[in-house]
């Protein structure tokens, strides 16, 4: 799936540790759920001062895919 692969790309970019980067992604109803699992220590680089990183993401995926809701969770990786 594209979106899992660009939200992949951008948060191993951004990460200190890219081998503690995955996404997981799963079907709910009409909607598609990612859920982008990295290492504590990425959490905050990740997600963004005020969360401006997973809010651009967010709005990239939206408009890749306008027919399909996709939203995004980050977990840290312990929670996996």
């Amino acid at each position: 799936m594209a979106a899992a692969q660009l939200v992949e790309y951008v948060a191993k970019s951004l990460a200190d540790n890219p081998d503690g980067v995955s996404v997981e992604v799963e079907e709910d109803g009409d909607a598609i759920v990612l859920r982008l699992l990295v290492d504590e220590e990425d959490m905050g680089r990740v997600i963004g001062r005020s969360g401006r990183t997973a809010t651009a993401l967010r709005t990239v995926l939206t408009a890749l895919s306008p027919s399909r809701g996709i939203r995004i969770d980050f977990l840290d990786a312990d929670e996996r």
